[in-house]
Order: structure tokens, then sequence, then C-alpha cells
């Protein structure tokens, strides 16, 4: 299953992080992916230089890539990409929008000419509407699509800490992509796929906006809490550690307060009894909750939760995060050193994970250069 795309071609005019994913992971699955980087590289190399002197996004999203550095202004590199496309099965790219039609790779144009490819265009807003030829990046999406509106705490809105549009956008176009080969398999036909930040975060807005629309209901800033279920949060213990838990249902509620809270009188009563009389309620059954919590160590808390049934968990730090006993690591060769990076999340048939390396700017430039020029003369001669 890891190499299951092998004999797929992807050819990835990508930087930063959203294209970056989806062709990572199609690399991870065996295809070959070859990334087309500017002349002074990706600019997601130069983000930070603090894994073996490189930048952890461009280690975490460019394994098993081969990079070549083309400037499209020139008309020599622009025919070497149309021979790269030519023999491609998927074309990606994510630069301003407008920029790659300027060139003449455009999706229209290439499908056209290339009627099994299939392209992604991934943008910030997409293709049409007023806000579709911006630039945007993570942050900018998190604010425009009112995720950072309901995340942070009742004092402030914040940004959620990693670059979840990016990474939400880049999971869609993989998944597309996917459902795009399949389809070709049956049809012979490729596809023009198009995926933006804000499309896909805007699907995982969904409850908030649902329960905006349908049952007027604003969706709060609550911090390390559950805007809808109540009580689910964090709790601090008597060693200062956080424990998080949560009630998801009125059996849990049950037991939660027999077992833990040692209250089975509040089950019913009122302003406790549904889950909307609690998040109605929050402050008072957060006091209670919170001075039972007080009472304990978090290893004593953790115990009496997982003896009442209920789920729960501890709020880690970095530096606990990464020594984490379910985190699965994976080692990766970089130009600076072998790195272990966190395994990918899908484990097939408890295949031992080889991970191929990540590429040093342009190392790929010459050998691709001589593949597909000789390819090219070749198509031109008939030979």
């Amino acid at each position: 299953m890891m190499k299951a795309l092998t004999g797929i071609t992807v050819v990835a005019v990508e930087q930063a992080v959203a294209a970056p994913y989806a062709s990572s992971r199609l690399a991870d699955a065996g295809a070959r992916v070859i990334k087309v980087e500017r002349p002074e590289g990706d600019f997601a190399r130069n983000y930070d230089s603090l894994v073996q002197g490189q930048s952890a996004y461009f280690v975490w999203l460019n394994r098993g890539k081969e990079s070549v550095c083309l400037d499209l202004r020139l008309e020599a590199d622009r025919e070497l990409l149309d021979a790269l496309i030519a023999s491609a099965d998927v074309f990606i790219q994510n630069l301003k929008p407008g920029s790659i039609a300027k060139f003449g790779f455009g999706s229209a144009r290439l499908r056209e000419r290339y009627p099994r490819l299939i392209t992604c265009d991934i943008s910030g807003f997409g293709e049409g509407g007023p806000y579709s030829h911006l630039k945007a990046y993570d942050l900018i999406v998190q604010a425009e699509s009112g995720l950072s509106a309901i995340t942070g705490t009742p004092e402030g809105a914040a940004r959620v800490g990693v670059s979840v549009c990016d990474i939400a956008a880049g999971m869609t176009a993989h998944s597309a992509i996917l459902q795009a080969l399949y389809s070709r398999q049956v049809s012979g036909e490729g596809a023009a796929i198009q995926v933006s930040l804000f499309d896909a975060v805007a699907d995982w807005m969904n409850v908030p906006v649902l329960q905006h629309d349908y049952g007027h209901y604003r969706t709060l800033r609550s911090g390390v809490n559950h805007p809808s279920l109540a009580p689910y949060g964090a709790y601090r213990c008597s060693d200062d550690r956080v424990v998080i838990f949560s009630v998801q249902n009125d059996r849990e509620w049950v037991n939660f307060c027999a077992i833990f809270l040692n209250k089975p009188e509040i089950t019913r009563a009122a302003g406790f009894a549904s889950n909307m009389d609690r998040l109605g309620n929050r402050a008072v059954l957060n006091e209670i909750v919170q001075g039972r919590f007080c009472e304990m160590s978090s290893d004593e808390a953790m115990r009496e939760l997982e003896a009442a049934g209920l789920a729960y968990g501890r709020l880690n730090e970095i530096a606990e995060v990464s020594v984490h006993p379910h985190v699965r690591r994976a080692r990766v060769e970089t130009p600076g050193g072998n790195v272990d990076v966190i395994a990918p999340a899908a484990i097939f048939d408890h295949e031992a994970l080889e991970l191929r390396s990540v590429p040093s700017l342009g190392s790929h430039t010459s050998a691709i250069r001589q593949e597909f020029g000789l390819l090219l003369h070749q198509a031109e001669t008939g030979g």
C-alpha cells in the first residue's frame, strides 16, 4: 500500500504548505513527484532554520520529491515544464491566482491539450467571487472564515496554533486527486480540480454556522472548553497539572455526578438536567467541577474519571508531546542530516514505513533537464 501510486507522475509548481501537503502524501504512496521551484526556491525553505539548519515546514512536507529549479520567465524553462506536464498524470499548482495561466499553464488549456491529465489548482478564495484575486495566507483565512472568532478565550480571539487552513486545503486536494485517479481508471478522462483554503475550512465550520442559521445560537469562545457540550474542558488539579475530560451523553452525566462528583442529587436538578441547561449554567457548573478537581492530584483525578467511564487526557506541552508514548516516528534523510519526523497517520497492514529523502534546492534539475530534454527531442524528431 505504501507504493500504491508507483507509476503515477505528479508535477507540482508549489510553495508554502497547502500544495506541498497534498503532493507529499502522493509521494508517500509511491508517486513520482517533481517539485518545480523558482530559482531562489520554495519560500517555505526559509521559514525557519531550526531542523538541522533547515525549515521545519519544508522538512515535513517535501520528502520523497525531486526538486527542479525553473524560471518560467524563460522560454526554455517553460518548454521544459510543458514536457514535464505532458508526461504527468497530475499537475498541482498554488501560485498567486492567475500567475500560472500567464505562463501558458492554466488548467483549462492543459485539460484541452492533455485529456487524461488531472489538474489541481489551490488558491485562497477560489476562482470566482470578490476576493478571488487576493493572496490568502493561513491566518487571513482563519479570520475570514470565522474560525478565529470561535477560537480563543472570552477576552479575545486567537489563531489555531498550526496552519489549519493550509492543511485542510492540502487534505482536500489529496483526497480529490485520489478520487479523480480512480475515476480515470473507468472513464479514461482526467479532471480539473479546484480547492481553496476558504472552502476547505468553511466546510469544517458547518456546525457553528448551522447552529447560528437554524438555532440562532452563537458559538462563544471558551478557551480549552467545548463550546457545545458541558462539562467538557480543562480543570486544574492540586498538583497544578491540567486534566481535560468530557461528558458526551446522559449516561456519562449520571456516572460523573454519582462517581466523580459524589453529588448524585444534582443529576436532575434545575439548571443541570440536560446539556443545554448545563451550557446556560456553565459558570455555576464549572465552580462545582473545579472544586472537586482541586481536591485531587492529576493522577487521582484521572483514576476517578476512568472509574466513571469518562474520556480524559492531559493538557500537554510540546516537550511532552515529543516524548508521548503514542507518537510514532519515522526517519527521513535530509541535506542537513537524518530527522525523526512524526509518522503519517495511516498504517497499512502493519507495513514498515520507509520515507524517501528531502531534496536540496535544485538537486534534480540537471537530471530532469537531461531526461525531459531528451524526451522532447525524441518527440520532435520522431525518434
